[in-house]
């Protein structure tokens, strides 16, 4: 185990040491957005750092314990578990440390679009988003569908989720692109196979304290009667509420809460964050004039295959991160493709 490389202690302890004084100087909580936004920082780092030094403190423990007990093998192979574990719960935090971007602890707005192919990418796009919502349970996340339209046949032909928990977009942000699936298709009495792609977009949820002013002039609302499906009262009154950004052509809808209030809000939250995407989007296109392309995941770029036929393979295009255990993926666990993106450096 280091402290070195990915995860720097010492400038962590360091920004730690920051921000202490900084939160002990006069007039501190004069300004609350930046008050908030250090403290943010603070929990952050000592996330990070506090279990590093634990763990460092168990392996020297564990030298030492070993350093007395060369003729025991019982009790090495114990110190040997140990330590195993401890690298397992050190590589952990050496990927939660590279999550230090501007927006890597926010909540995650996350759209699953069906490409061309019919029932085919539809059920496609049902089975990603079965995906996410499997990654998030098994994390202790929290899922929620904003708005479904479902395919004609199969599957669903684009879906909005909000996930929430700490560092989720951190975690996400590099699923962005577009998924292909390779298999024999269930829907071809030939059982053909074929190739079917969904587009995935991930945009951090816009916290408050960010201003971002919407004029009321440029929103057009339309409320609906939601079609998909919902519980008690969710399909038999007109809830569901469509926003159209009338300056941008953006369009964001909410359909699976149960009040025309909540649907707003939740609406408008979406519309928040797609228009701040395109804020930073503007801005980047700026920065690229003056210091060349800037690396960025684009939307419709072929990031990740998953292969079910003629054999069994996940693989991100990026990375060359891969795994045979296509089942295993499909239940959830993407670890592997999440980890390898954050330690990814592109060539230049």
């Amino acid at each position: 185990m280091r402290s070195g490389g990915f995860f720097d202690l010492e400038d962590k302890q360091q920004r730690i040491e920051q921000i202490q004084q900084q939160m002990n100087a006069p007039g501190f909580w004069d300004d609350i957005t930046a008050s908030n936004k250090l403290m943010k920082e603070l929990k952050y780092l000592k996330s990070c750092v506090e279990p590093f030094e634990t763990n460092l403190k168990k392996l020297k423990d564990l030298d030492e314990l070993a350093a007395l007990s060369e003729d025991d093998a019982s009790m090495l192979d114990d110190i040997e578990k140990e330590v195993a574990q401890i690298e397992k719960e050190t590589a952990v935090i050496e990927t939660r440390s590279l999550l230090s971007g501007n927006f890597d602890r926010n909540n995650v707005i996350l759209s699953i679009n069906a490409g061309a192919g019919g029932t085919e990418s539809c059920d496609w796009t049902g089975m990603l988003l079965r995906m996410y919502i499997r990654w998030a349970d098994l994390n202790g996340y929290s899922a929620k569908t904003l708005d479904i339209l479902p395919g004609e046949e199969a599957g669903v032909k684009n879906v909005t989720l909000g996930i929430e928990g700490d560092m989720i977009y951190g975690y996400l942000k590099g699923e962005k692109g577009v998924h292909r699936l390779v298999r024999i298709s269930p829907f071809d009495s030939n059982s053909r196979r074929h190739t079917s792609f969904a587009s995935v977009d991930v945009i951090p949820e816009i916290d408050d304290d960010i201003e971002l002013d919407i004029n009321p002039d440029d929103l057009r609302v339309d409320i609906f009667r939601s079609s998909g499906p919902g519980g008690q009262s969710v399909n038999t009154t007109d809830s569901a509420v469509r926003l159209t950004h009338i300056p941008t052509g953006i369009v964001v809808q909410c359909q699976n809460e149960r009040s025309q209030l909540q649907n707003k809000n939740a609406a408008m939250k979406v519309l928040k964050a797609r228009l701040y995407e395109v804020k930073q989007k503007e801005q980047e296109k700026e920065m690229a004039k003056e210091y060349g392309e800037k690396q960025r995941i684009e939307w419709g770029s072929q990031i990740r295959s998953y292969v079910m036929h003629p054999y069994n393979m996940v693989k991100d295009h990026r990375t060359d991160a891969e795994t045979g255990n296509v089942e295993k993926v499909m239940d959830g666990d993407i670890s592997l493709f999440i980890d390898a993106f954050l330690r990814w450096k592109p060539e230049k």
